[in-house]
């Protein structure tokens, strides 16, 4: 049975770390549960992919998880057999615990013939109409209130590199409570604010997407590419990679694979430019290089030799583009900035270069509901702390959410956007003052708002709080009292760590696979460098292609992902290349599921080296 276990496994492409003692607990498994090794896989796949697991190797710390699926899924095979069986959750215990009104009445126990029929189809739509059922089928009597949790704030991570004498902001306290009295201790610094504008315009015609346009923009990034490598004086000019030679050649061209399907290192091409090969690929081997990472639609430039002209043997792979000193005014067109602060003074006395930020990334209600809970308790949070800045990116009103899916909502989706969300962040900015700024980032998975990448502001119609309430494409760039910040909510990172392959040196040090998919962005200067873009991802190149471009290295670079949460300092270059420094963030989702998630609090004070930042679960 091991063997057959182990052989299914290599089948569905996964790798075993501690085969002996995993083998022995999974053929456990399968004696315990009556599973075939062929099912006991098929449940490891299911397990993998809602952990969201990055490596695809069965890890034994990953066992007692397993096993827990493996049970959960046993008690709702005999919940279905046994259908007048009730299994107790921790919901009825917290019900039960909090003393609601409601669950005296309405404590699960053996359902009766009234029960059953409260729960035929014609009682669930009519419930459903009224809004007493949820989008999990669970009546909101036995669903405990997400308002009503314990612990409300838990800082999961923090990074701390400013003085204890210097740092005003400790750890949050999270003991306040929701009635309390806003702290006005120190009441927070209005910051100054220019958005720089490159994206598409509201209203902007899409769908109409050629095939030119796509070899055009990928004809220029490689263009690009190749004037920054030999304008650093590191690299001779590029010739042409499919013309057979037996001496070393240089060559700049970007990465695809020989057919649809993964990217492996057996199916890597190199699609020269139109200016140096025509737009032809040539097959490109990897052997010879001790550590890579690419993935297709990488630009890359290559050191090797084509003896045959048919396959670039590589030596050397250049896979970023040196930063050169001044490029980030000199870059950004002075004539699309957009100073939101012409209508009202700037205060004087804000400090350039710190600044203080909450982070949060939607979705931002549960998925039983659309009570935008998380959503109310990141602002009760935000007053609390006061920060001059609070980034909020999209999905707002999520087209993945059960009751949007299913069209359950008896309201339009502009009127859950402006009703939920805008008035809830109005009534945030009132109390806060003028000091008080938000800004909005669009996500393709809005509901309300065009499904096309890169995408336009949304239309927020706020003319009184147009100074404190401000959308920004999608990707965007804006500057905060002189802090240059980059922030897209596509998924790039999952995106590409789906497609990347990659080796380390025997004996280097081990490489932070989080840093290294945040480093891509910076190295390709583009927001979404992946190319073909992602399914579901509707990636327009004739529709403002500049927008994609990331023409900087910005002080902060916001990348939500489903990925683990992260707050970390990049450098890209290298000492000889006038290295820089970024600080990557991935604030995680605010909500997941039926609970609560994560977002991020950060103070910038002058620099990658003076940051105090948390990532808090709420």
């Amino acid at each position: 049975m091991e063997e057959e276990i182990k052989s299914e496994f290599r089948k569905a492409g996964f790798n075993l770390e501690e085969e002996e003692e995993i083998l022995n607990k999974c053929m456990t498994f399968c004696i315990n549960y009556s599973l075939s090794p062929a099912d006991l896989v098929s449940n490891w796949e299911v397990y993998y992919l809602n952990r969201q697991l990055n490596e695809p190797t069965v890890q034994n710390a990953e066992m007692d998880g397993f096993l827990m699926h493996l049970q959960t899924n046993k008690k709702e095979e005999v919940i279905k057999e046994e259908s007048n069986l009730h299994s107790y959750s921790i919901r009825d215990v917290e019900m039960v615990l909090n003393n609601d009104d409601d669950a005296k009445f309405s404590t699960p126990g053996t359902p009766t013939n009234n029960d059953e029929h409260l729960r035929s189809p014609a009682h669930e739509a009519m419930s459903l109409a009224n809004g007493n059922i949820l989008s999990s089928g669970k009546p909101t009597e036995l669903v405990t209130p997400f308002s009503k949790r314990t612990d409300r704030f838990a800082v999961k991570f923090s990074i701390n590199t400013v003085p204890d004498i210097e740092n005003e902001i400790q750890v949050p306290n999270h003991e306040i409570d929701e009635d309390d009295v806003i702290r006005k201790v120190m009441p927070c610094k209005r910051c100054s604010l220019v958005v720089h504008s490159s994206g598409p315009k509201p209203g902007c015609r899409f769908m109409h997407d050629r095939t030119e346009d796509r070899m055009n923009v990928i004809e220029n990034r490689i263009r690009k590419h190749t004037r920054a490598l030999v304008a650093s004086g590191l690299y001779g000019e590029p010739t042409d990679p499919t013309i057979a030679s037996q001496r070393s050649i240089f060559a700049v061209g970007m990465v695809c694979c020989d057919a649809e399907g993964r990217l492996n290192d057996k199916s890597v091409m190199l699609q020269g430019s139109v200016e140096h090969s025509g737009g032809e690929c040539v097959r490109l081997d990897l052997q010879r290089l001790s550590h890579f990472s690419i993935f297709p639609g990488q630009v890359v430039g290559i050191e090797g030799h084509n003896p045959s002209g048919h396959c670039l043997v590589a030596s050397k792979l250049v896979d970023s583009i040196p930063p050169t000193s001044g490029a980030d005014d000199k870059d950004l067109n002075p004539a699309k900035k957009l100073a939101i602060d012409r209508s009202q003074p700037i205060d004087i006395t804000s400090k350039k270069t710190e600044l203080s930020m909450i982070i949060a990334a939607g979705p931002f209600t549960t998925t039983d509901n659309l009570f935008f809970e998380p959503l109310v308790e990141l602002l009760a949070y935000a007053k609390r702390r006061q920060p001059q800045l609070l980034i909020l990116l999209g999905p707002f009103v999520d087209s993945e959410h059960s009751n949007i899916k299913k069209g359950t909502v008896d309201r339009t989706f502009d009127e859950i956007f402006h009703n939920d969300i805008l008035s809830k962040l109005q009534d945030y900015v009132e109390c806060m003052g003028s000091a008080a700024r938000v800004l909005l980032v669009p996500s393709i998975r809005d509901a309300n708002h065009d499904f096309v990448f890169p995408q336009p502001e949304l239309d927020i119609n706020l003319p009184d709080l147009k100074s404190q309430i401000i959308s920004l494409t999608n990707p965007g760039i804006f500057e905060a009292n002189e802090v240059k910040v980059g922030c897209c909510s596509v998924d790039i990172l999952k995106q590409i760590s789906g497609e990347e392959i990659s080796r380390t040196a025997p004996d280097g040090q081990p490489t932070d696979r989080l840093s290294r998919l945040a480093n891509h962005i910076l190295s390709q200067q583009s927001f979404y460098p992946l190319y073909p873009p992602a399914e579901g991802v509707p990636l327009d190149f004739s529709l403002a292609p500049e927008a994609l471009h990331l023409p900087l290295v910005p002080d902060l670079l916001i990348l939500p992902s489903d990925i683990k949460y992260f707050v970390k300092v990049l450098n890209v270059g290298s000492e000889e290349t006038n290295c820089k420094k970024c600080i990557a963030v991935n604030p995680g989702r605010l909500a997941k599921g039926e609970g609560g998630g994560t977002f991020v609090e950060l103070d910038y004070r002058g620099g990658s080296d003076k940051i105090n930042a948390s990532v808090i679960g709420i």
